[in-house]
């Protein structure tokens, strides 16, 4: 259940309430409340609610209303909120916001090295993605690895070279979280805070991303076998604590082909735009494993009506230290982002000349 607070309750009014929710809910702590779209809310677990207990929430002066919903994750679900989610990047430090979400927008595209390995490559990067017509800069500080022999990133130092990138560009930085009390850190450093495939069930790091001081976006990955439904409500978990910034990534499943990396899951663009308002992007770095196929899956993503791509780019692939095989160029990215613009204007019947 939703519960939509007045705008206008005093803080008597919204004591009494808070204090009746611990009460139903048995919580000891205080109760968090989500802002979303001018709407303070708070949502918690429907089999909690007995007659009684709805009609004492809906007497509540604070109360504005209640929603019964029958998905399992609640503030990110369509049919609690029908429009869109917007969601602005970068708009706390010095570089260029850009908007996903909405309606009529271009697709945002999110391009840079998998791992940061050095300043001169990182700069360099930065400033080709750029000059392609990227508008966020992606780039791996902390690098979850397979196998503990592989390059497992710069950490800290990594994160003071993407803020550096950052100051040179203007571009807004996304980079990966893998632990919770690592997140206020990186988010001194960074304007969206990337949740990995390993660590989309990793409940601590969820709420830690939810609860982050400066409300940071979230991008999600789909999990490397998960459902849609454990997807959003991972979703939920960063919602329900507080932020409602999040930004769904699908980045491909576990398969049994070793041709590709992962099987890109594209029937779940379409779907999750019925089941919710959150803003998508597609990795096909990831999902395919294999620049060669970069190129059509990102025509293929934007065609689905992804809002936007995170794709891995280096200025020479073949001696990077982490993902090489699936890095594309400069270049090639430049081609991709004109492409793509062009069929996301089509999609909306806006005539486009190339």
């Amino acid at each position: 259940m939703i519960i939509t607070i007045r705008n206008a309750a005093n803080s008597e009014a919204r004591a009494q309430l808070m204090a009746l929710l611990c009460r139903i809910t048995g919580s000891q702590g205080p109760i968090t409340t989500t802002h979303m779209n001018g709407r303070e809310v708070v949502a918690i677990d429907s089999a909690l609610i007995n007659t009684e207990a709805h009609s004492l929430l809906k007497s509540q002066p604070a109360v504005e209303q209640t929603h019964s919903l029958k998905t399992p994750y609640q503030l990110a679900s369509r049919a609690f909120q029908s429009e869109n989610t917007s969601i602005t990047i970068g708009s706390t430090n010095t570089c260029t916001p850009v908007t996903i979400g909405g309606i009529n927008a271009d697709p945002v595209i999110m391009a840079g090295p998998c791992a940061v390995e050095n300043r001169e490559q990182l700069i360099t990067t930065a400033q080709a993605v750029k000059r392609a017509g990227a508008q966020v800069l992606r780039g791996g500080a902390f690098k979850p690895r397979t196998s503990p022999y592989q390059f497992q990133g710069l950490g800290i130092e990594g994160l003071h070279l993407l803020a550096e990138a950052r100051n040179l560009t203007g571009l807004p930085v996304i980079t990966e979280v893998m632990e919770p009390g690592m997140v206020e850190i990186v988010a001194q450093h960074a304007d969206v805070l990337q949740i990995g495939t390993r660590n989309v069930q990793n409940f601590p790091l969820l709420l830690a991303t939810g609860r982050n001081s400066k409300k940071l976006p979230v991008l999600l990955k789909r999990g490397l076998s998960s459902t849609l439904d454990e997807w959003l409500l991972a979703a939920e978990y960063i919602i329900a604590a507080g932020n409602p910034n999040v930004i769904l990534c699908e980045r491909g499943i576990r398969s049994y082909d070793p041709q590709t990396r992962n099987v890109l899951d594209l029937t779940c663009v379409p779907l999750l735009q019925q089941l919710t308002h959150l803003p998508i992007v597609v990795d096909p770095s990831h999902s395919t494993g294999r620049r060669e196929l970069v190129p059509i899956m990102s025509r293929a993503s934007i065609a689905a009506q992804a809002q936007g791509l995170i794709i891995e780019v280096h200025p020479d692939p073949d001696t990077a230290l982490c993902d090489g095989k699936q890095s594309i160029t400069p270049e090639q990215l430049e081609k991709i982002i004109h492409e793509t613009t062009m069929i996301a204007h089509m999609i909306r019947g806006e005539a486009r000349v190339a």
